[in-house]
C-alpha cells in the first residue's frame, strides 16, 4: 500500500457471511484487500441454524465494523432439504454430487441474499459486495455460477437510486469462484483463518457437531485431506469422499 493509499479512507464492503468455510475465507480476503468490513448473515429458517453462531465467531475473529443478521423465513416456500421436511442426502460420492441440482438447493437463495446486500451497500455508500460462491467444488447450484453473478451485477447497477444517479458502481467480488475446496482452504490458512470457528454441515447436531456425511461435509473433508491436514472440527462420523 502506498503512502497516498494509506491516507485515503478505506472502502466499505458488504460481505455475505454464512459462517461456513468459504464465507470465512472470503471475509479474510476482503480484509487483506484493505476493505472496511460489513458482514451480513441470514436467519432464513435453515435447519443448520448453528451456522449463525459460527458466523458471529468468524466476524469477531476476523474483525468487522458491523455484523448484521437479516431475518427472513424461506420455510414458507419450502422446496429444499434445508428449509423443509426433506431428508438431507448423505454419503454421496463426488460423481453423484456432480449429477444435477441436489435437493439442498434453496430456491433463489443467492438472489435473495444479494438483494439484501445490495440494499445495505446503497445505505453504506459502498460499491463492493463479496460472496463466496464457487463453481468447482460445489453441489451444482445454479446461483453459484459466473453467469448468474454477471447478470445480477448488471441488474444491480440499474436497480438503485445511487446507481442510476451515478453515485455507485457496484462490483460483486467472487474470489473463490474458480478455486477447488483444497485451494480455498490453503488460501484461508495463508490469511490466518481459524477454521475451527466455522460450520459447514447441512445437518448438524443440536450442539453444532457436523454429521460428516452430507455433501458439504464431504467436500470440506476432501479439501482438508488434499492439503494433507486434519479438519479441526469434530465430526459425528467422518466418511471419505471418493
Amino acid at each position: 500500500m502506498t503512502g497516498s493509499d494509506m491516507g485515503m479512507k478505506a472502502r466499505r464492503a458488504v460481505v455475505l457471511l454464512s459462517g461456513g468455510l468459504d464465507s470465512a475465507t472470503v471475509l479474510a480476503i476482503a480484509r487483506a484487500k484493505g476493505f472496511e468490513l460489513y458482514a451480513l448473515s441470514f436467519s432464513y429458517g435453515q435447519r443448520h441454524v448453528w451456522e449463525l453462531e459460527a458466523a458471529g465467531r468468524v466476524a469477531a475473529a476476523i474483525g468487522v465494523v458491523q455484523h448484521r443478521v437479516a431475518k427472513i423465513d424461506l420455510r414458507i416456500f419450502g422446496g429444499s432439504a434445508l428449509t423443509d421436511e426433506i431428508d438431507v442426502p448423505k454419503g454421496r460420492s463426488t460423481d453423484e454430487m456432480a449429477q444435477g441440482i441436489p435437493i439442498t438447493y434453496v430456491p433463489a437463495r443467492n438472489t435473495i441474499f444479494l438483494s439484501f446486500a445490495l440494499a445495505w451497500a446503497e445505505v453504506l455508500e459502498a460499491s463492493d459486495i463479496f460472496i463466496g460462491v464457487n463453481a468447482l467444488d460445489y453441489s451444482g447450484y445454479p446461483d453459484c455460477r459466473p453467469e448468474f453473478i454477471e447478470a445480477f451485477e448488471k441488474m444491480a447497477n440499474r436497480a438503485t437510486k445511487a446507481g442510476v444517479e451515478g453515485r455507485q458502481r457496484l462490483k460483486i467480488h467472487t474470489p473463490l469462484i474458480a478455486l477447488s475446496k483444497a485451494e480455498i482452504i490453503r488460501k484461508g490458512m495463508e490469511l490466518g483463518v481459524d477454521y475451527a470457528l466455522t460450520s459447514s454441515c447441512y445437518d448438524p447436531s443440536e450442539t453444532g457437531e457436523p454429521c460428516g456425511e452430507c455433501d458439504s461435509c464431504l467436500l470440506r473433508l476432501k479439501g482438508f485431506r488434499e492439503n494433507g491436514i486434519d479438519d479441526p472440527l469434530n465430526y459425528r462420523r467422518a466418511v471419505g469422499a471418493s
